[in-house]
């Protein structure tokens, strides 16, 4: 787990996704790649493209700007950098260049119908992906790696992916558990705690009785346990974008105070 694509574009969520990513990069001793998007937007009734091309020579100007002033701050940054400019749709474009990455960072912020902020790409990417993905709340300013992780255990395929990909991460972490809230169906926690020992992880096993809202009760036992992140696999369904994630998940994402690592 050496590379580390981050979302670059001048947002409310930038500072999150930057320091998050350079803590990662960091503590894995990796390189960051820096994937600046310029979205192009759409308009109805712009029959000969004029508006089109209007805000998208604003919006160059923005990120040419934005380059500039993260340029600078990264060279000061203890961590190997290097910078992509596109343009296009932004999940696309972070896509085209996750091949050969080992992780990616977003916001928590999901997509909405008819709402077109660029953050709101974590569902897209998430779905994507062969590769974990940190979501980070806009008002978070890094990840502690080295601290305690929650892993949030259903037993279902998505999260089991997420934690063979995410065994490197959660070997940094002081400690890790695997959290389980009622009797999940499919694979055992207790199986997820065998498979983390093979990779030198000591995991502990807590299991609560399940509520109405497992998603309140894995965030209470994060902040209870002052975990760094928490690992859970995403799992949805349904066509429209609003359905693309399960409810646990999408409250999840919606309530999240810490980095959520998430993979399909």
């Amino acid at each position: 787990m050496k590379t580390v694509l981050l979302l670059v574009h001048d947002d409310a969520g930038q500072e999150a996704r930057l320091q998050a990513a350079l803590d990662l990069t960091r503590a894995l001793n990796g390189h960051l790649r820096c994937v600046d998007v310029t979205p192009v937007a759409t308009f109805a009734g712009d029959i000969d493209g004029a508006a089109q091309a209007m805000i998208l020579a604003e919006e160059r100007k923005v990120e040419a700007a934005n380059r500039i002033a993260l340029s600078t701050r990264l060279t000061h940054e203890q961590a190997p950098w290097d910078w992509i400019d596109v343009t296009g749709d932004i999940a696309r474009c972070l896509m085209r260049e996750a091949g050969l990455a080992d992780l990616i960072v977003v916001n928590c912020k999901r997509d909405r119908v008819l709402d077109v902020e660029p953050r709101g790409v974590v569902s897209d990417v998430v779905t994507q992906s062969r590769c974990p993905v940190v979501a980070v709340p806009d008002t978070v300013r890094g990840i502690d790696v080295s601290g305690p992780a929650v892993v949030a255990w259903d037993g279902s395929p998505a999260v089991m992916a997420t934690l063979r990909g995410g065994a490197p991460l959660l070997k940094l972490a002081a400690s890790v558990e695997i959290f389980a809230v009622g009797d999940p169906e499919g694979a055992p926690a207790e199986a997820a705690a065998v498979y983390l020992s093979r990779h030198d992880i000591d995991a502990t096993v807590r299991r609560v009785p399940a509520s109405d809202r497992p998603d309140a009760q894995i965030l209470e036992e994060c902040a209870a346990v002052g975990a760094g992140y928490c690992l859970m696999g995403a799992f949805g369904h349904g066509r429209r974008r609003e359905e693309l994630f399960g409810g646990v998940t999408r409250r999840m994402l919606d309530a999240a105070q810490l980095p959520l690592l998430l993979g399909r």
